[in-house]
């Protein structure tokens, strides 16, 4: 169990990677390095995020061979093409996994459609019922489809478990929806770029207690690291701009989004000690 004593100012700001993609490439292949630099970067913990049914099963293996590594198990709304009621009887095993803290990713993404909408949005009703019945909170995933996302998440309400919109990138209006309904927001390293000044105004009046930090890796790495590949690592960077943006110390951002992490996802953190 991690523990950080607010006595002890030499204790290093811990952090929590809320959303990976360790199982992806070019991490899988050099995963204990990749877990090294993050531990030495503080990142206590990383949420590493299935998205199709080879996916999660690495996502396992990753999950299964380092300590501070917990999985999420779903299809992605790349990937409901692919889920027939088969597979979807595979998914729900998978996310019953002790390692397995989330059900997710699951959405919507019209921006890309590489799944038919129509499909999309009948996997993701079903997934939603899963996560519920599961009792795992879920993680969303909604690209160019906000307002009919939180339509289909506010009809299918509550969620016992809750929830977080991942990598959020919708309006302010999106954003208080999600909060309605006991979700937390996501940031990710997008965060950092020169222009994205509205999703800054955003996250600046977000709820302490409902903020998550994710890298998203390997996508969206945060400046000054643009177009290399993402990493745990550089959540920090992530953490330093959020501080900035809140005009908030490093250390608090650090501390909340932590016990938030750890609160949601049920994370071997004792909260009370941050």
């Amino acid at each position: 169990m991690i523990r950080n004593s607010k006595k002890d100012e030499s204790v290093r700001p811990v952090l929590v990677d809320s959303h990976a993609h360790l199982e992806l490439e070019p991490l899988f292949s050099d995963c204990a390095a990749v877990v090294d630099r993050a531990t030495l970067a503080g990142v206590a913990f990383i949420v590493t995020v299935g998205i199709d049914i080879e996916d999660v099963e690495r996502a396992l293996i990753v999950a299964e061979g380092y300590p501070g590594v917990y999985a999420c198990a779903g299809f992605h709304p790349h990937n409901a093409k692919d889920a027939s009621d088969d597979s979807l009887s595979r998914m729900e095993q998978f996310a019953r996994h002790p390692k397995v803290v989330g059900y997710g990713e699951i959405g919507l993404d019209f921006f890309r459609n590489r799944s038919p909408r129509e499909v999309q949005i009948s996997v993701f009703a079903e997934q939603l019922d899963m996560a519920k019945n599961i009792g795992k909170p879920v993680v969303i995933h909604l690209r160019d489809a906000y307002s009919e996302g939180l339509d289909m998440i506010e009809q299918a309400a509550p969620y016992p478990a809750g929830g977080v919109i991942h990598c959020f990138s919708g309006t302010k209006d999106d954003a208080q929806r999600a909060l309605a309904l006991g979700f937390h927001i996501s940031i990710p390293g997008t965060i950092t770029y020169k222009k994205n000044d509205a999703f800054r105004s955003i996250v600046k009046n977000l709820p302490e207690e409902r903020i998550l930090l994710e890298t998203d890796c390997p996508f969206l790495s945060p400046e000054p690291l643009r177009g290399k590949d993402n990493e745990p690592a550089y959540i920090v960077h992530t953490a330093t701009r959020v501080a900035e943006v809140r005009e908030t110390s490093y250390e608090r951002i650090c501390g909340a989004t932590t016990v938030n992490a750890a609160r949601l996802f049920k994370l071997p953190i004792e909260t009370d000690s941050f």
